[in-house]
């Protein structure tokens, strides 16, 4: 006897429809899958016997043949348990009833618990796109999965309680998506604990507003940390695009939190500096997002900037010009989306002291131009802002008056995000940060008499076209933040004061 089943793979963040076609025949027993299965999907030949035992089904002793079509696509992972056991029940006559327009994935225990499994998101919306109706999930993918409209989705606990559904039993009440006030509330830390360094919270402002890259230095505990671990609570709100595609990532990479329907708040990664190659942009024999995949959308937050292995920072180069990073493995390519904000802290030299107002640099001789050296010139290009926290003094410290709260400047971010996102309507991208460079010289008209400021500091400070372009990008966000059509000269002068510290500590290096 012959059944076929619907079901989905994922392979990186492309979900694709596949078929789970069962045939039991007479002959010597015998379970075979095919279809070029990995290891975890022929393994599922003994926890689909083991479940179908333990749930009161009756496993037939025969030449089972399970074909996972198309065969020449690779299957990954224990996703295919559910629908094998389900196309077998079909297949011997223990199940009854039309799934064509139904489609199954999961993962099984050997009691028949249906265990959750990554990537459901993305073959949720493939199966949508493949016609199907009403799609059975691992009850710890409902959330996720209920966001897709247009389909009946089924949250399954265990085999018992789906077999009792599939045979007009006791029906599984259908999941329905968290509304975003339902959603677990991250406690965000505010600014208003920030005590001075108005110059670091003024440029964080503008690269929240604008989606600018960021680099900060100073000496050891002057807030460099504290200001970046604080800017999430100035981020704009995500907007539905980018909030399905940050919860599609999540879902892959098997990391979004237990009932979450769509992640609303911007991610912010803290990889600690020993992190490798691979774990920024990702990799694996079955390629998984990297730490800079999974800041899509949000921050990535990378302390003690010079401790970093080369390498690594090497490899966010192309990624952060390209807003995807690209990973080629001998069974295909696999892309990610890498839209991030990239915010970096650092000590000017080995002992954070260099150029300090009160205190005395102990390194050596040229040991602060070697510190600073591990920092590429072509990574520092990448930066729209560098900024220096110095050191904040007793009497802001011992302050009782507030600084200004998160609540007030993220009013200002997304007043100047709202005209950023009118401005680039239809273009794909959201911020000033992401423009390319045709589109810099479409919105970022410096005037006369702003063009004649900048030849100057071009001059002056040395600097590439890359940079060019960031400074115009920085001062485009400057004037929206202040509400202003056209670039002011003042927006151009603050862009270029973010552009010229590199000049006090890394010139003529």
């Amino acid at each position: 006897m012959f059944a076929k089943i619907n079901s989905a793979g994922c392979y990186g963040m492309e979900a694709f429809s596949v078929e789970v076609e069962a045939d039991v025949s007479r002959g010597l027993p015998r379970f075979d899958v095919v279809g070029l299965p990995d290891a975890a999907v022929s393994e599922a030949r003994d926890r689909v016997r083991s479940a179908m035992k333990n749930c009161g089904c009756e496993f037939p002793v025969s030449r089972i043949t399970v074909n996972l079509a198309p065969a020449d696509r690779r299957k990954e992972g224990p996703v295919y348990d559910l629908p094998i056991l389900v196309a077998l029940l079909a297949a011997t006559g223990q199940l009854r009833g039309d799934f064509a327009e139904s489609a199954f994935f999961g993962e099984l225990s050997l009691d028949g618990t249906v265990r959750k499994v990554n990537g459901a998101l993305p073959m949720v919306i493939q199966a949508r796109a493949a016609g199907r109706k009403e799609i059975f999930v691992p009850a710890g993918n409902a959330a996720e999965s209920a966001v897709v409209r247009e389909l009946t989705v089924y949250p399954v606990d265990n085999m018992r309680a789906l077999l009792a559904h599939l045979s007009g039993g006791k029906r599984i009440t259908p999941a329905t998506p968290l509304e975003a006030a339902e959603s677990p509330a991250l406690a965000l830390a505010d600014f208003a604990e920030v005590r001075g360094q108005h110059e670091a919270r003024r440029a964080l402002e503008v690269a929240a507003a604008g989606n600018h890259n960021v680099l900060m230095i100073g000496p050891p505990g002057s807030g460099k940390s504290m200001l970046a671990k604080r800017l999430p609570s100035v981020l704009p709100d995500m907007t539905e695009e980018e909030s399905l595609e940050t919860t599609k990532l999540y879902s892959v990479a098997g990391e979004l939190p237990a009932a979450v329907s769509l992640i609303r708040a911007r991610p912010f990664r803290s990889p600690h500096h020993t992190v490798s190659a691979a774990g920024l942009s990702g990799g694996g024999s079955i390629p998984r997002p990297g730490e800079l995949s999974l800041a899509h959308n949000g921050v990535l937050f990378l302390d003690e900037l010079p401790e970093f292995n080369r390498a690594a920072l090497e490899v966010l180069r192309q990624p952060m010009e390209d807003g995807a990073v690209s990973i080629s493995r001998a069974a295909g390519t696999v892309s990610y989306p890498c839209t991030v904000m990239l915010v970096c802290a650092m000590n000017p030299c080995p002992c954070g002291f260099f150029g300090h107002p009160t205190r005395r640099c102990t390194c050596p001789q040229g040991a602060a131009q070697r510190y600073l050296s591990r920092v590429s010139g072509p990574l520092l290009d990448r930066l729209d802002i560098h900024i220096e926290v110095p050191p904040v003094d007793f009497q802001r410290l011992a302050a009782s008056e507030a600084g200004e709260p998160s609540e007030t400047v993220r009013a200002r971010v997304n007043a100047a995000r709202a005209l950023q996102a009118k401005r680039l309507v239809g273009s794909g991208i959201y911020a000033n940060g992401q423009m390319s460079a045709s589109q810099t010289r479409s919105y970022c008209d410096p005037g006369e008499k702003g063009r004649q400021l900048l030849e100057r500091a071009f001059t002056t400070l040395g600097l590439s076209a890359r940079a060019y372009d960031k400074i115009l990008r920085v001062a485009r966000t400057v004037a929206d933040l202040e509400g202003s059509e056209t670039i002011q000269t003042a927006h151009l002068a603050e862009a270029i004061q973010f552009r010229s510290l590199d000049r006090k500590f890394w010139a003529g290096r």
